[in-house]
C-alpha cells in the first residue's frame, strides 16, 4: 500500500511540475493551428506572388503582411543555397548567385553552421522552414520558464513570464526570418545555466553556458548575439558579486568565452567580409532609436497602427517592437512599486533602465553613435529594446508572486500603489486620443480603436487582481492566477496572430515558365532584367545584383561606374545595375550577363534595360508575361587573354578598363606583375564543373595566357594548375585571374578562407576539451550521491 501512496505522490508531483510547461505548449499550438490543421505555413507566400517578380506578372490576390521582404529576398534563398550545398557535401562558403559571386557564410545572417540545418536533411524544405520558424517561440518560452523557475518564482508566474517573452514584440515581428529570434531566445537558457552553476556547481550547466553561446552566435544575427553575450555576462558579474562565488564565476567565464571560441568559424569569416563591405564605413547618426512618444505601444502596440491593417502611419513597427502584453506590464510595475527590496529583480530592473536608455534617444544612445562603434554604430540602436523586452517579462513575473504574497496578507494598498498610476495614464491617454493632440484628425481614430482591447483586458486583470483581496479560498484564488494568465496568452496570441502570415505552401516560389526555360538554358552564364534573388537564387540562376548588408564594397564600386566610367560611393546593402548608364552594355558583355528577362507588360519605360538599342539581344523566349533576350555579345564567363596592364590606382584601372583602344576580352588590368606573363597564341578554355566553392576548368594554349574569371575576387580563393598551387590575381577591378602555362591543363579554384581554417581549427580543440571533460566528469561522477561542486 504505502510503496502505491509514494508513487501517486511522485506522479503527482510530476504533474505539477509539468502543467506549466505544458501551459507553454498549448499556447504555442494555438498560435501554430493554421500549420497543424490547415496546412499554411508561416510563409508570406501571397506577398510573395503578389509584390516580386516574375510572380507578380501572374495576378494579385489578397496580402496580409507586407512588411516582411526580407524572408522573401534574402532568408528563404539564402537557405535554399545552403541547404543545396550541405547535400553536396560542402560546406557553404560561396554563393555564386549574388552579386556575381559573394561570401554565403561570412554574410552571417545565411546562419549556414546553425544545428537546425539538419531540420533540411530530414524534411522537404518548406516543412523543414516552417518548423524552424514555429520552434522559435516554443524555445523562447520554454527557456524563460526555466530560468524564471531557477531565480524562486513560482510556477504560475513562471509561465505567466514565458508567455509574455515567447510572443513579445521581438519575438513576433521578427519570428519569420528564423535568425534574430533563435540569436535571442538562448538569453534565458545561459542565465538559467549561470544560476544554476552559482546554485549547484557541477559541469553540466558549465556546458549550458557554452552551448547557448555558442548557439546564440550561430543563429544569423550578430548585433543581437552580442547583446546576449553583453547581458549574460553582465548578469554573471551582478550574481558573482551578490554571491561572493568567485571561483564558479571563474569557470562561467571561462566557459563563456569557450562559447565565442567555438564560434570562431562563423566569427571569423564574418569579421573579415564586414571589413570589406560598404556597411563598415557607413555609421549611423543616431537616427534609428525610438522616439519617446512611441513607448505608448507598451500598452497598446497597434496605436500608431500596424502594417498587416495597412493604417501604419509613424513609426517603424518592426524595429520599435517591445510590447509584452499589459499584464505583465502592469505587473512588472506592481514589483517595482512595492518590492524594490527584492534583491532579485535589482539587476533586471537597472537592465530595463540602461536598455531603454539606449533603444531611445537620449545623450547615451547618441554617444554610442558618435563614438563608431563598429557593427553597434552601423546598424539600427533600437534593436536593443529586446532586452528591456525580456528584462521586463522576468520583472512581471516577479510581480505575480508579489500579488498572491499580497492576496494571503490582505495587503490591498500595494495594488492601489501600481493600479492608481495605471489608471490615471490610461485616462491620460484616452484624453489625449480623443482630442487628437499630436494626432492627425485621421489617424485618431486608429489609436482609438487600438486603445479599446488594451483598456479592456487591463481592467478585466484589475478586477480580477482585485478580488483576491476580497474572495477567500485557495481555489478561488487560483481561478484568479489562471484569469490573469488566460489574459496575458489571449492578448499574447491575438499580438503574434495577427501579425504572422500563414499562406498556402504552393506559392511558395513556385515554378514558372520564364524559370524553366533560364534554368534549362544559362549553364553558367548570367541572368539580367528587373528579376532579383528571390527568383535568381530560388532557381540557380547567377545575378549580376544582388541585396546584403555586407556586400563587398569594391564589386559596388565597379558596377557604379557604369554610369560614366566614374567610382562613386555604393549603396549600403544594394547593387543595382543602372539600365542606361555609358558603359553599362560594356559591363553585361564583360561580366558574362548572356540572357536578359523583360516583362512584356513594362514596354518601354525607363525602369527596364533598353535592349532594343542594342542589336545584339535577338529574342528566345516568350510566354504570357516574359520574354528573354540573348546578348550574343557576351563574354564567355572564363577567357584566355594574351595581355595585360599593371595599374594601382583604382580609378586608373576603370580608365583602362573603358579606354576604346583596351580589349577586355584580350588583356586584363592588373594590379602586380604575374609570374608568367601571357603571350600571343591561340587558346581556349572550358568549364567543366562549377560548384559554389569550387570551380574546375580545363585549358588548351599554344603559350602562356592569363585565365580570367569574371566572379568577384576574394583573398579566401585560391587556385590550382594541375594540382600545384598558383596565385590568384586581383584582374579588372574586382575579379579574378591565374597564370596557366601553354599546353593542356587542369585549373581548379577553391575557395577556403584562412580566417574559416584558423576558426575551425580553434573550434575543434575546445569541443575535444569540452567532450573530454564531460567524459571524465561522467566517469568519476559518485553515482547517488550530490554532484561535486567544480
Amino acid at each position: 500500500m504505502y510503496p502505491e501512496v509514494i508513487m501517486n505522490v511522485r506522479r503527482l508531483t510530476r504533474f505539477f511540475w509539468f502543467w506549466p510547461v505544458a501551459g507553454i505548449l498549448a499556447v504555442w499550438a494555438l498560435f501554430a493551428l493554421p500549420w497543424w490543421f490547415h496546412g499554411l505555413v508561416p510563409f508570406p507566400s501571397r506577398y510573395l506572388m503578389n509584390f516580386f517578380p516574375p510572380w507578380s506578372a501572374m495576378g494579385g490576390m489578397a496580402v496580409k503582411n507586407n512588411a516582411m521582404p526580407d524572408v522573401i529576398t534574402q532568408m528563404f534563398p539564402w537557405k535554399v543555397l545552403t541547404v543545396m550545398t550541405w547535400k553536396i557535401p560542402e560546406v557553404p562558403l560561396w554563393n555564386p548567385y549574388s552579386f556575381s559571386g559573394t561570401p554565403q557564410l561570412a554574410n552571417y545572417q545565411s546562419a549556414v553552421l546553425s544545428p537546425f540545418n539538419l531540420l533540411f536533411m530530414v524534411l522537404p524544405m518548406i516543412d523543414a522552414w516552417s518548423v524552424l520558424v514555429l520552434l522559435q517561440p516554443l524555445l523562447a518560452g520554454l527557456f524563460m520558464f526555466l530560468f524564471l523557475r531557477s531565480s524562486g518564482v513560482t510556477r504560475p508566474a513562471s509561465l505567466l513570464g514565458g508567455i509574455a517573452f515567447m510572443f513579445s514584440g521581438f519575438l513576433t515581428v521578427w519570428m519569420a526570418y528564423g535568425t534574430l529570434g533563435y540569436a535571442v531566445l538562448w538569453l534565458p537558457f545561459i542565465l538559467w545555466s549561470v544560476r544554476r552553476s552559482l546554485d549547484r556547481g557541477g559541469w553540466f550547466p558549465l556546458l549550458g553556458v557554452s552551448f547557448g553561446v555558442m548557439m546564440s552566435f550561430l543563429s544569423g544575427h550578430f548585433q543581437i548575439s552580442l547583446y546576449v553575450a553583453a547581458m549574460s555576462f553582465a548578469y554573471l558579474l551582478w550574481e558573482t558579486i551578490a554571491s561572493k562565488k568567485y571561483r564558479q564565476a571563474l569557470y562561467l567565464t571561462g566557459f563563456s568565452f569557450c562559447g565565442i571560441l567555438l564560434s570562431l568559424p562563423q566569427l571569423l569569416p564574418a569579421t573579415y567580409a564586414y571589413l570589406a563591405s560598404v556597411r563598415s564605413v557607413l555609421f549611423g547618426k543616431g537616427g534609428e532609436v525610438i522616439p519617446w512618444n512611441y513607448l505608448v505601444t507598451l500598452i497598446a502596440p497597434d496605436y500608431y497602427g500596424n502594417p498587416v491593417t495597412r493604417n501604419d502611419w509613424f513609426g517603424h513597427y518592426a524595429e520599435w517592437a517591445s510590447y509584452i502584453g499589459v499584464i505583465p506590464l502592469t505587473f512588472a510595475l506592481y514589483e517595482a512599486v512595492n518590492r524594490l527590496k527584492d534583491k532579485r529583480i535589482w539587476f533586471f530592473l537597472v537592465s530595463c533602465v540602461v536598455t531603454l536608455l539606449l533603444a531611445t534617444k537620449t545623450p547615451l544612445s547618441a554617444f554610442l553613435f558618435w563614438s563608431k562603434v563598429p557593427v553597434i554604430a552601423t546598424s539600427a540602436a533600437s534593436r536593443i529594446i529586446v532586452l528591456f523586452s525580456f528584462s521586463l517579462a522576468v520583472v512581471g513575473a516577479f510581480g505575480i508572486d508579489a500579488l498572491c504574497s499580497d492576496w494571503r496578507d490582505r495587503r490591498i494598498k500595494n495594488l492601489l500603489k501600481a493600479a492608481v498610476p495605471i489608471v490615471i495614464a490610461l485616462v491620460l491617454l484616452w484624453t489625449v486620443t480623443l482630442r487628437h493632440m499630436g494626432l492627425p484628425s485621421e489617424w485618431a481614430g486608429v489609436a482609438v480603436r487600438n486603445l479599446i482591447l488594451p483598456t479592456g483586458v487591463l481592467s478585466v486583470g484589475l478586477i480580477a487582481a482585485g478580488a483576491g483581496f476580497f474572495l477567500r479560498g485557495i481555489n478561488v484564488r487560483k481561478t484568479l492566477l489562471f484569469v490573469l494568465i488566460g489574459l496575458s496568452a489571449f492578448e499574447m496570441l491575438r499580438y503574434a496572430g495577427k501579425w504572422m502570415p500563414f499562406d498556402p505552401k504552393e506559392y511558395v516560389y513556385p515554378p514558372t515558365a520564364v524559370g524553366t526555360f533560364l534554368s534549362n538554358a544559362s549553364g553558367v552564364n548570367r541572368v539580367f532584367g528587373n528579376i532579383y534573388n528571390e527568383f535568381t537564387g530560388t532557381n540557380r540562376l547567377q545575378s549580376i545584383v544582388g541585396y546584403d548588408a555586407v556586400y563587398q564594397e569594391r564589386y559596388g564600386e565597379f558596377i557604379s561606374t557604369a554610369v560614366n566610367g566614374t567610382i562613386r560611393a555604393p549603396e549600403r546593402s544594394l547593387v543595382q545595375f543602372p539600365k542606361d548608364g555609358a558603359y553599362s552594355e560594356k559591363i553585361l558583355g564583360f561580366l558574362g550577363a548572356k540572357y536578359l528577362v523583360h516583362r512584356i507588360s513594362d514596354g518601354r519605360y525607363g525602369w527596364t534595360y533598353p535592349y532594343w538599342k542594342y542589336p545584339n539581344y535577338v529574342k528566345v523566349f516568350e510566354d504570357a508575361y516574359y520574354q528573354v533576350f540573348e546578348n550574343t555579345h557576351a563574354f564567355p564567363r572564363s577567357f584566355l587573354v594574351s595581355g595585360y596592364r599593371v595599374e594601382s590606382g583604382r580609378q586608373q584601372i576603370i580608365d583602362t578598363m573603358f579606354a576604346p583602344d583596351f580589349s577586355l576580352r584580350d588583356a586584363a588590368v592588373l594590379e602586380t606583375e604575374p609570374e608568367v606573363p601571357p603571350a600571343k597564341g591561340d587558346g581556349n578554355v572550358t568549364v567543366t564543373s562549377y560548384l559554389p566553392d569550387r570551380v574546375e576548368l580545363r585549358t588548351d594554349a599554344q603559350a602562356n595566357k592569363l585565365l580570367v574569371l569574371t566572379d568577384t575576387y576574394d583573398a579566401g580563393w585560391r587556385a590550382y594548375v594541375d594540382g600545384h598551387e598558383a596565385p590568384v590575381y586581383r584582374a579588372d577591378y574586382d575579379f579574378r585571374a591565374v597564370a596557366v602555362p601553354e599546353g593542356k591543363h587542369t585549373v581548379t579554384f577553391v575557395y577556403d578562407p584562412a580566417s574559416f581554417r584558423f576558426g575551425s581549427m580553434i573550434a575543434m580543440g575546445v569541443l575535444v576539451f569540452l567532450a573530454g571533460g564531460t567524459v571524465v566528469y561522467v566517469a568519476q561522477r559518485p553515482y547517488g550521491r550530490r554532484r561535486k561542486r567544480i
